[in-house]
């Protein structure tokens, strides 16, 4: 996987606060409802934290946590979230630098698509949830989705793992989909 440079990172910004804007604030009403009081939240591929800070804003009793694994993405959102809002660490998705069962809800938004092992990835999201916990990962609709599901469906229960269409209000066409699996 490519890590994102310094400009780089800074474009995605800029565009991530016009663009996706809405999608992160259906994430994380998604999230929010998911999340039980004092729940431990992993946002794997963070980038510049905007995930982060929707859900610092609406539920500041959680333990928020950001993994990316451009150093340049982890600077930006440590510069945009307020202090102690979230821990913040560079890491791989095939390998999370946490302990097994470390958090209830780990989500990844706009990044499964750069991942270059999703069966490794699966593996991992499922290692460091808590039993019970649940993995949602957001990406376009016609990326990998079938590879995702199945790496899903082979890590966790088979019947837990969902692909639904996610349509935020402002955008008239279905750019988006959420795969969710439970951890047994």
């Amino acid at each position: 996987m490519t890590t994102f440079g310094e400009k780089q990172s800074r474009d995605y910004d800029q565009r991530a606060s016009r663009l996706l804007g809405g999608l992160y604030r259906r994430i994380a009403a998604d999230i929010d409802a998911a999340a039980p009081p004092g729940a431990g939240i992993l946002d794997v591929g963070t980038g510049p934290g905007k995930l982060l800070a929707q859900l610092h804003s609406r539920r500041p009793d959680l333990r928020l946590h950001g993994v990316d694994l451009s150093p340049h993405m982890i600077e930006l959102a440590d510069a945009a979230l307020p202090g102690g809002a979230a821990e913040l660490s560079v890491g791989d998705v095939a390998a999370l630098p946490y302990p097994d069962d470390s958090f209830d809800v780990v989500v990844s938004s706009l990044s499964m698509h750069e991942w270059p092992e999703v069966d490794r990835a699966s593996t991992e999201l499922a290692r460091v949830l808590r039993p019970g916990g649940t993995a949602a990962i957001y990406d376009f609709r016609f990326v990998r989705s079938a590879a995702a599901q199945s790496a899903l469906r082979r890590t966790f229960e088979a019947a837990t793992v969902r692909r639904e269409p996610v349509r935020p209000r402002w955008h008239p066409i279905g750019l988006y989909m959420r795969l969710t699996a439970r951890a047994a």
